[in-house]
Order: C-alpha cells, then sequence, then structure tokens
C-alpha cells in the first residue's frame, strides 16, 4: 500500500473522505429540518413523531453494532458505498411516504433504512480516516468530524430555505438522496483498496475466510484499553448529545429570562464553538500532546456544564455553553485516533471505539430525558458533569503506543 500511495492518490483519498463525512451530516440534518412538515403532511401527534424518531435510533445503533461484521465480510470500499446507497434510499423513501402516499409505515421505513446506513458508514469513515491521519502523520482526524458538522449547518439552512419557499419533502428529500448517492459513489470510487481494511487487494493469492477476518475485527473487545478509551469516548459523547438534544431546552425552560430563540441561539453558540476547535484543534494537539489536551478539555466540559446549570444571568448561560463545547470537541476524534494508532489492528480498534462513542451519542440523551422526569433538566446534566470528569481520568488511555507495544509488522 504504502509503495503506490503517491501524493495525488493520497489527496484524493482524504478528499473522498471528507466528502463522506459531509454527506452523512447533510443526510441527518435534512431529515432533521423537515420534521414539521412531515408531521403535517402525515397528520400524526408528537408522540408518533417520537416514534419514528425511536425508529431510526435504534436502527442506527443496529448499523453501528453490526458495522464490524459488515467490514469482515465486505470490505471497506464496498461496506462504505452499500451503506451510503441504503441511507440515501432511506432518506428519499422519507419524502416519497410523506408526500407521495402519505403514509407513516414508508416514512418510518425509510427512516430505518437512513439508520442502518449512516450507522455502518459511520464506523467505516472513521476507520478510513484514522488511517489517513496515520499516513499524514499529523492530527487531523478533528478535520474531518468538522466537515460533518459543516454537512448539518448546510443541511439545515437547505431545509430552511426549502420550508420557507414551499417546496415540498418529496422534492427536497428525493433531490438530496441522489446528491448523496452520487457523492458517495464518486468518494468511494478515489479511496485504496487495503488490506488493513480488509478490501480484496490485487496480488493476494490466498483469499482469508470472513469467518476468521470477523474474528479479527472482534479482537479489540478483548482489550482493555478499547474499554479506558471507551470512557473517555463516552463522557465526550454523551456531554455532546446531551447538548444537542436538551442545551436548547435547558436554556428556554429551565433559566429565568430564557425563551426558545435564546435556546437556539445558546445551541448555536455551542455548536460554532465546538466546530471551531475541530477545525483548528490539530496542531494543538501535535505541540502538547493527545493526553494534556484531552484532560484539560474534559475539565473544561466540566466547567462549562456547571456554569450552564448555575449561572445566575443568560449572559453566563452563553458563556457556559461556548466552554462545553470547547472542552465536548476533541474527546471522539481523538479517541478514535488513539485506537488507530497500531495501523495493524487499527480497523478493528477504531470500530470498537466508534461503537462505543456513537451508541453514547445516540443512546445517552433518551436516558437523561427519562432521567429528567423525576430530578428535572438542569439536575440532570449534573451527570454530564461526573462523566466529563470521568473521561478526564480516563485520558491517559489516549497516550500514543510505543513502537514495542505495535503489532510487529513483516
Amino acid at each position: 500500500m504504502d509503495a503506490t500511495l503517491t501524493r495525488p492518490v493520497y489527496v484524493r483519498w482524504r478528499t473522498a473522505i471528507f466528502a463522506i463525512f459531509f454527506s452523512s451530516g447533510l443526510s441527518i440534518a435534512t431529515w432533521a429540518s423537515r420534521v414539521p412538515d412531515i408531521r403535517l403532511a402525515l397528520e400524526i401527534d408528537k408522540a408518533q413523531v417520537g416514534m419514528l424518531l425511536l425508529g431510526a435510533g435504534i436502527a442506527s445503533i443496529i448499523g453501528i453494532s453490526s458495522s464490524p461484521a459488515v467490514l469482515a465480510r465486505t470490505g471497506a470500499r464496498l461496506g462504505m458505498i452499500l451503506s451510503i446507497t441504503t441511507f440515501a434510499t432511506g432518506v428519499a423513501l422519507i419524502g416519497i411516504g410523506a408526500n407521495v402516499f402519505g403514509s407513516f409505515q414508508i416514512v418510518l421505513l425509510g427512516l430505518v433504512l437512513f439508520g442502518l446506513g449512516n450507522g455502518c458508514v459511520d464506523v467505516m469513515m472513521n476507520v478510513e480516516a484514522t488511517a489517513i491521519e496515520q499516513h499524514s502523520g499529523k492530527t487531523i482526524l478533528p478535520l474531518f468530524h468538522a466537515f460533518f458538522s459543516f454537512g448539518t449547518v448546510i443541511g439545515a439552512g437547505i431545509g430552511a430555505l426549502a420550508a420557507l419557499w414551499q417546496i415540498s419533502v418529496f422534492a427536497h428529500a428525493v433531490t438530496v438522496g441522489i446528491l448523496i448517492f452520487v457523492i458517495g459513489a464518486v468518494s468511494v470510487a478515489n479511496v485504496p483498496r487495503r488490506a488493513e481494511t480488509l478490501d480484496p487487494v490485487e496480488g493476494d493469492t490466498e483469499k482469508v475466510h470472513w469467518r476468521e477476518r470477523m474474528h479479527v475485527a472482534l479482537s479489540a473487545w478483548r482489550e482493555p484499553r478499547t474499554y479506558a478509551l471507551g470512557v473517555v469516548m463516552l463522557g465526550m459523547s454523551f456531554a455532546e448529545g446531551g447538548a444537542n438534544d436538551w442545551l436548547a431546552l435547558g436554556v428556554a425552560e429551565e433559566h429565568a429570562g430564557g425563551t426558545p430563540a435564546l435556546g437556539a441561539a445558546a445551541l448555536a453558540v455551542f455548536s460554532v464553538a465546538m466546530t471551531t476547535v475541530r477545525i483548528f484543534g490539530g496542531p494543538l494537539v501535535d505541540r502538547l500532546g493527545r493526553v494534556i489536551v484531552l484532560r484539560v478539555l474534559a475539565l473544561t466540559a466540566a466547567a462549562g456544564i456547571l456554569l450552564f446549570i448555575l449561572a445566575p444571568s443568560i449572559p453566563m448561560v452563553f458563556l457556559g455553553a461556548a466552554l462545553w463545547g470547547i472542552g465536548a470537541s476533541l474527546g471522539f476524534p481523538l479517541g478514535m485516533s488513539a485506537a488507530a494508532d497500531d495501523p495493524a489492528k487499527a480497523a478493528a480498534r477504531v470500530s470498537a471505539a466508534a461503537t462505543i462513542g456513537y451508541i453514547s451519542f445516540l443512546g445517552g440523551p433518551p436516558v437523561l430525558g427519562f432521567i429528567s422526569e423525576h430530578i428535572g433538566l438542569l439536575n440532570t446534566l449534573y451527570i454530564l458533569v461526573v462523566l466529563a470528569v470521568a473521561s478526564g481520568l480516563f485520558s491517559g488511555a489516549a497516550r500514543p503506543l510505543r513502537e514495542d507495544e505495535k503489532t510487529p509488522t513483516t
């Protein structure tokens, strides 16, 4: 692989994975931005909307959990194009179900495909991104996650304009679904075949049975470091997911003087702060090291959440939201970078780490919502403070592996 990885091939590979991260974010924002119109088109209540969200969430967790098996069976390139096709079809089917058939069941089927495909490709694109980072010799994984954020921002903007101009969900979703498929097909064509991600490589004389490849893919779950990194990523994934789902509501309903508009603005401050650090944080990590940066950011997240909970005024709430976003920014991507330190086992370890992180991201906020019904939303957020501190305490697991700790190459 190294012999054929010329500079143009590397640049095309990196650009392709940037595009796949972007398209994943675009798909999520496309659905989320049209929920009000979908609700009107189907004439459903909030409980039924909740069922749609639950269906997408469960499917996403299944997609994430099954990704190591898909990776072992197909390799990353084929696995990614199959996953992208699945969630692009799901996005289109959401629009068809909403406006053509007016069918709750078809929209739900679309969301299941959307969740399955997105969950599966999330792991595989991170496996590829960590490999790119290894080849570059620089910390660039946060930048890939920034491209995901760009996709959500642009997708939300397109969705807002589509709603404003009264463009049907059908036309909007089908167009975006086709666009995502085209982006995926072009991108995957520029991803090099690599034995490390179980792609068929020209010149291979012996094909390893998929059961053996599955055994390798699951090997990371037997390593203590996987679970230590999992704590790091779990804490930050809870912090990010909790903010996305509950920060705006916390401002609007729990703080004196808060309104829905101020809640949306506070969430925007959180998102901008987090995205900015993901864009510019790589060189800081290269200078100071992963462990120091993770510990400082964990303390920053804990301080920001505490300030958000206890803030006596709205300006202090916004400051808390900014610190919260800064602190939560790099835990997930740096955990992935650490999982990829040994190139020979990177695919298995990144798959395991991504599974822990994404399940926490998706499953954490509903758990917080259930608890908040009993003790109040702001009190529930103290759980995020504890998890952020735990993330910092376990950050030593992200220490780069020494050469003698890596798998010997032949």
